[in-house]
């Protein structure tokens, strides 16, 4: 087993996977930008190194400066964790290359899985059912011709990855100009691959997806099924483990086509097979190559450490576990904590944590890259925290999870945590009625908007009949630019530009 591991990411993950790596007596290495030289998870590992400016391609996007920082402190390994270099086939040959074990997949493996066109047809190849749809469309108008073959609606996905970057729905043949033209940008600007395809567009679908565990000996587990349906803008939002829709027989099916599917590419390590479920039948989606966010409750009903089996796979180990031990227990469910405000279109919160309080209780985990005091940076994902909760039922869980939501205080940023209240409270998600369109298809932000603007309400009507009130809080009230962006008003750069400008006054509580 390796002795010293350096870990290539910030926040919650680089903290979770250093938990791992301290109980199984390797020492860790952090990495940190300029901007995160006080950031939670330096204090988590044994030593860490400053790998250059706040913006991300200058520092954990940096492939040099995390490969030097590798070699200066002797680290044997890297765990990427998710995002950033995880899902880079360029630095997993890099790694290679300097004598540095990837904690992932090799290359050519990440190539393939990462390659969604050929990722399609490798899957087909395998037995996996797929999708109708193209090869790749270099034009408006062999996309369009794409889309008459296989009948409007439509969707159009990049080639070069995923995670609901570069995608768009087109219903009818006059939207396709612009949906190609805003599809192909997102994709070049995501993934420096402008190649897209398209796919015959599912309505209401759900997402489901399955963990598997490959080794160099030939071992292979699948470890159930996690569902993923909660989603906001084709980001995840709210997943869980088992879900509701899965029984056992069809669980060990598609267990079964996740790990035939995995194996067509060659694929070792820890990865995802992604399957949207619509009209009756499952269709392959894409494979992530990498840890997931989600992973959190995968481990909470199989009482596995998927980071440990990471590692010990990494260092050639055989599995730690045979398909036959694999036993899914209670449900689990997670949340994902976003410093977002999702009555303003889920506009990013930066600022600094001034209050922070973690629920506990019987079956609640928190994985967490903050604490009070923390700064919340534009630079970064917005996710800050991950909240579990694990019951023996899904309705325990679900009682669970709406008490610890309930416990749970952020404040000097704006959360999700109220979405996740009202989520959690929705007849038809406890009914486990669920579709990516989950949130449009009940009203969900419509009904939290409408919440904030009833408190604004009662309490502008509580000022207006007590002035005495209304004249003791004016002290604590400050002029703020009525254009002022939410970047601005946190008192931190905009990325990429400078702050609004300022031409009229609104007052703005603090």
């Amino acid at each position: 087993m390796f002795e010293k591991v350096l870990i290539a990411n910030r926040g919650e993950i680089a903290i979770r996977a250093a938990r791992t790596c301290r109980e199984m007596g390797i020492r860790t290495v952090g990495v940190y930008s300029t901007a995160d030289r006080d950031s939670l998870h330096r204090r988590h590992v044994d030593e860490s190194v400053e790998i250059g400016p706040a913006p991300a391609s200058e520092s954990y996007l940096n492939i040099d400066r995390v490969l030097a920082a590798a070699a200066a402190t002797n680290a044997e390994a890297i765990h990427p964790g998710y995002g950033f270099l995880s899902e880079n086939p360029e630095f997993s040959r890099r790694c290679a290359e300097a004598g540095v074990v990837f904690v992932g997949p090799g290359p050519d493996a990440m190539n393939q899985s990462g390659d969604k066109i050929g990722s399609r047809r490798a899957m087909a190849s395998a037995g996996l059912p797929i999708t109708p749809g193209s090869e790749a469309v270099g034009s408006e108008g062999e996309a369009l011709a794409a889309a008459k073959e296989l009948r409007f609606p439509v969707m159009l996905k990049a080639s070069g990855g995923g995670g609901g970057m570069g995608m768009a729905a087109v219903h009818r043949q006059d939207e396709m100009p612009h949906a190609f033209r805003l599809a192909q940008s997102a994709a070049s600007a995501a993934f420096g691959d402008p190649t897209l395809f398209v796919e015959k567009f599912h309505r209401h679908p759900r997402h489901i997806e399955v963990q598997v565990l490959l080794d160099a000996h030939g071992n292979a587990v699948h470890l159930g099924e996690r569902e993923c349906s909660i989603q906001r803008r084709h980001q995840k939002l709210a997943e869980e483990s088992p879900s509701p829709l899965v029984g056992p027989k069809v669980r060990k099916k598609l267990g079964e086509l996740a790990v035939r599917g995995m194996r067509a590419v060659g694929y070792v390590n820890a990865g995802t097979v992604e399957f949207l479920y619509a009209a009756g039948k499952f269709y392959f989606n894409e494979i992530n190559a990498r840890l997931q966010v989600e992973h959190t409750v995968t481990e909470m009903v199989t009482g596995l450490d998927l980071v440990r089996e990471q590692l010990r796979i990494a260092a050639g180990q055989p599995l730690g576990v045979e398909q036959t031990e694999v036993r899914l227990n209670g449900s689990a469910i997670e949340c994902r904590i976003n410093a977002e405000d999702p009555t303003a279109n889920f506009a990013p919160s930066p600022g600094t944590v001034t209050a922070y309080h973690v629920p506990g209780g019987p079956g609640i985990r928190v994985d967490s890259g903050i604490a009070q005091g923390s700064p919340v940076l534009a630079f970064y994902d917005p996710l800050v925290a991950k909240l579990i909760a694990h019951g023996r039922t899904r309705e325990e869980a679900i009682a669970r999870m709406e008490r610890a939501v309930g416990e749970f205080v952020i404040e000097g940023v704006q959360t999700v945590l109220p979405l996740h209240r009202r989520i959690l409270a929705d007849e038809a998600f406890r009914n486990g009625e669920l579709t990516t369109t989950f949130l449009g298809d009940r009203d969900i932000l419509e009904g939290l908007v409408q919440e904030r603007d009833d408190e604004v309400a009662a309490i502008a009507a509580t000022l207006a009949s007590r002035p005495s009130l209304a004249a003791h809080l004016r002290e604590r009230l400050v002029l703020q630019p009525a254009n002022a962006s939410r970047w601005a008003v946190s008192g931190r750069p905009r990325p990429g530009g400078e702050h609004a400008a300022a031409h009229r006054g609104r007052w703005a509580r603090t």
